[in-house]
């Protein structure tokens, strides 16, 4: 069972997206952006779907909390943090991408990670590359190839580690990579996100990111 007790959820209605807290989502939420069951949640978000107050694009997507629904932002020097998740993606939006995991900085429009699914039509298979921020000044992204060949509808999973050291690793399907973070990183507050986070905003309802998590985790293991 995916314990939903540390997130709440942002979903692509409203203006801007509304959130839904912890409470509820442990109480049993669903609709058509959202379903969980036992084993499995489901994450669906249209190219027309609403924002959030400073994004470009749509997103039904979890967002690291506490039990109590208080936000839940960390730095990495107190701890080794962890993201895990086993997935597939059922849908991408015609540019093909869609982020299914982030180290977000708390108060920044900008993430430190993205983990991007992004499918090719010519080879009908997708590869996973991370987006990182060398620093937090940095404005764009340096992406990083992890692996090639995945289908649609295809299980694969990820763990995101970003250890007390500052040494950033992400590992998929046994594929791992890893940087040493500029340590203007170390004050910053962070969190993690993780669902689908649709890379397009132009099309019908139709066209839209999907993805089913079989299983998402977060760990803070004490120093």
């Amino acid at each position: 069972m995916i314990d939903l007790a540390t997130w709440n959820l942002t979903l692509p209605v409203g203006v801007p997206a509304i959130t839904i807290d912890t409470p509820t989502l442990v109480g049993g939420y669903q609709d058509n952006y959202f379903q969980a069951t036992a084993d499995t949640l489901f994450f669906w978000a249209p190219v027309n779907g609403t924002t959030t107050a400073n994004a470009t694009y749509p997103r039904s997507e979890l967002r690291e909390t506490y039990a109590d629904g208080k936000l839940r932002n960390w730095t990495y020097p107190s701890t080794n943090n962890y993201l895990s998740a086993n997935l597939s993606v059922s849908q991408v939006p015609s540019t093909g991408k869609i982020v299914i995991g982030q180290i977000h900085a708390f108060g920044s429009t900008s993430p430190m990670l993205k983990l991007e699914y992004q499918f090719k039509t010519k080879t009908n298979t997708a590869n996973i590359v991370a987006k990182v921020r060398n620093n937090p000044a940095a404005e764009t992204s340096t992406v990083i190839p992890l692996l090639s060949g995945i289908p649609l509808n295809q299980r694969f999973g990820y763990v995101i580690n970003l250890s007390p050291t500052g040494l950033l690793s992400v590992m998929v399907n046994g594929n791992l990579w890893s940087q040493q973070l500029d340590p203007t990183w170390a004050p910053k507050s962070l969190y993690f996100k993780a669902g689908v986070y649709t890379q397009d905003n132009s099309g019908y309802e139709t066209e839209a990111g999907g993805a089913t998590f079989y299983n998402l985790k977060i760990e803070h293991r004490g120093l």
